[in-house]
């Protein structure tokens, strides 16, 4: 499913968050986002998926406004894992995946055996399905941000969103995850703080001070004069020994 953000601008009491950006993510492309804190990733996700809106620009989804579909609507073509998501409800492991289904339910359409195989297979994809009938409340800050991977995958969108989804993991699950992610066959935005974890991605967008600065192949949107430049680091490309793909190596300027 296609995206297109054009000219997007935000602000929150007069502090611009974001100023005058434009992408476009083509049907079943994976897109990083990458930068400072406070760079405006977290605001530019929320604006892809209608969680607010832009004081200047459009959103368009597969050539839609994004404004005029119904939350139904939108729930079913977007899925987003955010930073932070808590409950304070009594609620099972596989309950909360479950949740991921309901933009997809109606008195027309009940829960049936699909839906019961499609939050299965999400669980075992975040590799929970051990954990379905443990309550929320019992999970580690990891195991929740796997949770809630896998309720967005239950949701079956064709744009999913993810904010920092490594936040938390262990680096066995890391890797899991963004393996997950790369293997999905929809369309992809994904904020990243690891430069390297973001080359592994069809494209990345590079934002500082609410701006988009660079957006391309990561090689190119990833030189280390940007990475320089905006992250105030020194990088530069290092060869993997085994003959594997370069990787960014880093050191304070």
């Amino acid at each position: 499913m296609k995206i297109e953000a054009r000219n997007l601008s935000f602000s929150v009491r007069g502090k611009c968050l974001l100023e005058d950006v434009s992408l476009t993510v083509q049907p079943g492309e994976s897109l990083a986002l990458v930068g400072p804190n406070g760079s405006g990733k977290s605001t530019l996700m929320r604006l892809l998926c209608g969680l607010v809106k832009p004081v200047q620009g459009d959103v368009l989804l597969a050539e839609q406004p994004l404004a005029r579909l119904t939350r139904r609507q939108a729930a079913q073509r977007i899925a987003i894992v955010e930073q932070q998501a808590d409950t304070a409800e009594r609620i099972t492991v596989r309950s909360v995946v479950e949740l991921g289904r309901i933009p997809w339910l109606s008195a027309l359409s009940p829960w049936s055996s699909e839906d019961t195989q499609l939050v299965d297979d999400a669980l075992r994809t975040v590799e929970m399905e051990g954990f379905a009938q443990r309550e929320w409340a019992t999970l580690s800050g990891g195991e929740r941000q796997r949770l809630h991977i896998a309720r967005a995958l239950a949701q079956r969108p064709g744009l999913l969103l993810l904010d920092e989804p490594t936040n938390h993991l262990d680096i066995h699950h890391q890797l899991s995850i963004l393996n997950c992610i790369r293997n999905l066959k929809v369309t992809t935005v994904v904020a990243l703080h690891d430069l390297n974890q973001a080359l592994t991605c069809d494209r990345v967008a590079v934002l500082s001070q609410g701006r988009l600065v660079a957006l391309g192949a990561p090689d190119k949107a990833l030189a280390p004069e940007t990475v320089n430049d905006i992250f105030g680091i020194k990088a530069r490309w290092v060869q993997d020994a085994d003959g594997g793909a370069p990787f960014l190596s880093f050191q304070l300027a």
